[in-house]
């Protein structure tokens, strides 16, 4: 009997976990990339003796990673050490920094400190979102939410009445603390779900049992040496990698897809089309009328944040930083509303620092630092290297005040990155860095579907679908959409 085949484009998380996961169950599996190496937007490029993760930097909710190496007999530590990071990071607000513990006991004296009362709160809090996370994870996000039908199981009709759906997380937060470093501690998690906390679901409450609770981790190397271990688990399990591969049309038999045309070449005679690219961007590649959604829809969707991205070797080490720093020194309503509701260059950004070099010195040569800077904005924005000068004058201008040094003076190496390279290097729709935000409205069902309603043999994967935005999804969407067609077919 022939063996099922698969041709599945782009090497980012999305797209090695469904690669890996169909290789093991038996397909034969082609992954095509348009890069010279695995990882997408996880990518990594050296310059001046220093080495640069390109987007991702934040490793949490380590159990979605064991879980997915777990299916192949592997653990993290077969590929990297994995340091739980101590303070987790660090805020720096109007009026004071503030370094956030790992250590649980130490976080309830800290918020005991702002607000009497509060440390107790925080249980409740927790142990309502550790149940968000626990049937979360158990009960939706592994579902391929083709339908409502899906989550109409007693088990999981039951479940979702303790999951605070119609709620929004900032009325949950703000019902049950006043103290505002409070409220913006446990709003920022959900800025990587790319919506105000007025807007997110309480569901998502989950996000602060993986900061609080599970931790912050970091893979020495870098965040790439994930990307590293994913390309390494899909090849252990057969699947031929091509690299330099763009993606530029699809050859049709009738509604199937017989070939996939890219730059170079024509892949043929797959059962199964799976992209793991930008969804927009595939859908882009179609005839109109094979297509799952018009362009009105798309324009209609609430995107999540683009980012002006700086990265920035420095010829000394600098005090007063940690390996992650946000700097919530200013007004994050102002900045909100300058991504969602007026888009427009913000009049004085939040945004934050990393410096990997804090916890792994080989990311930057002997003496040296590592700075990686982001400020979220409003995806689609023209932008200039006038624009980009002015902002990073901006964020080193703050920097520097924490630090109490001078930055400017020692850069030795800088790029900046913005929504022109997020369009250009990964098709991404608007130039957006997060995918759509995760509101009520574009949560599970009513996200973009995984399988191409006109195309037969058409599936897609990544952050524009289910489960969302972020590594983690992305790590579980390429499951979901492998499972689905093995157990399908």
């Amino acid at each position: 009997m022939k063996g099922k085949k698969a041709i599945v484009i782009g090497a980012g998380f999305a797209g090695m976990s469904a690669a890996a996961v169909l290789a093991k169950k038996g397909w034969e599996v082609d992954l095509v990339e348009k890069h010279a190496s695995p990882g997408g937007r996880c990518r990594q490029f050296e310059a001046e003796g220093f080495r640069f993760d390109m987007g991702p930097s934040w490793y949490w909710m380590p159990d979605v990673f064991e879980k997915f190496y777990a299916r192949f007999g592997h653990t993290a530590q077969d590929f990297y050490k994995l340091e739980r990071l101590d303070p987790s990071y660090q805020v720096i607000f109007r009026d004071e920094p503030v370094q956030i513990p790992a250590n649980y006991a130490e976080l309830l004296q800290l918020f005991e400190g702002w607000e009497p009362g509060s440390s107790h709160k925080l249980n409740e809090f927790l142990s309502s979102a550790q149940y968000k996370y626990e049937v979360g994870m158990s009960e939706f996000v592994y579902k391929p939410s083709f339908s409502p039908l899906e989550f109409l199981d007693l088990r999981v009709a039951k479940s979702a009445i303790g999951l605070n759906m119609l709620s929004s997380i900032q009325k949950e937060i703000h019902q049950k603390f006043t103290h505002q470093h409070i409220r913006q501690l446990l709003e920022f998690p959900v800025l990587f779900l790319g919506a105000k906390p007025a807007d997110t679901p309480a569901l998502y409450s989950l996000m602060n049992y993986a900061d609080m609770k599970l931790g912050t981790w970091y893979p020495q190397g870098g965040m790439h040496e994930i990307a590293k271990a994913f390309a390494q688990i899909a090849e252990e399990q057969g699947v031929n990698f091509h690299y330099n591969q763009q993606v530029e049309d699809f050859v049709f038999e009738e509604n199937r897809i017989s070939g996939v045309v890219t730059n170079e070449t024509t892949f043929s005679d797959y059962d199964t089309v799976i992209s793991g690219a930008d969804y927009h961007h595939t859908e882009q590649l179609l005839p109109e009328e094979f297509r799952n959604y018009s362009a009105r829809y798309w324009e209609s969707r609430k995107m999540a944040p683009s980012s002006l991205l700086f990265y920035i070797g420095l010829s000394e080490k600098i005090p007063n930083l940690l390996h992650h720093n946000l700097f919530f020194d200013a007004e994050f309503e102002q900045h909100a509303v300058e991504i969602y509701d007026d888009a427009k260059w913000p009049s004085n950004p939040l945004f934050y620092a990393c410096v990997p070099s804090k916890t792994d010195q080989s990311v930057a040569p002997q003496g040296c630092e590592n700075l990686f800077l982001l400020m979220p904005i409003a995806p689609g924005l023209a932008e200039s290297e006038e624009e980009h000068d002015r902002y990073l004058n901006i964020m080193l201008n703050r920097v520097e005040k924490q630090t109490g040094v001078s930055i400017a003076d020692k850069i030795i190496y800088k790029r900046a990155f913005g929504v022109q390279n997020f369009i250009e290097d990964y098709n991404s729709f608007k130039g957006n860095a997060y995918g759509l935000a995760n509101t009520l409205r574009q949560t599970a069902f009513l996200k973009p579907k995984m399988k191409n309603r006109k195309v037969k043999n058409l599936y897609y994967c990544g952050q524009l679908t289910v489960p969302g935005p972020g590594v983690p999804p992305s790590i579980i969407s390429g499951q979901i959409i492998a499972d689905y067609l093995t157990k399908s077919t």
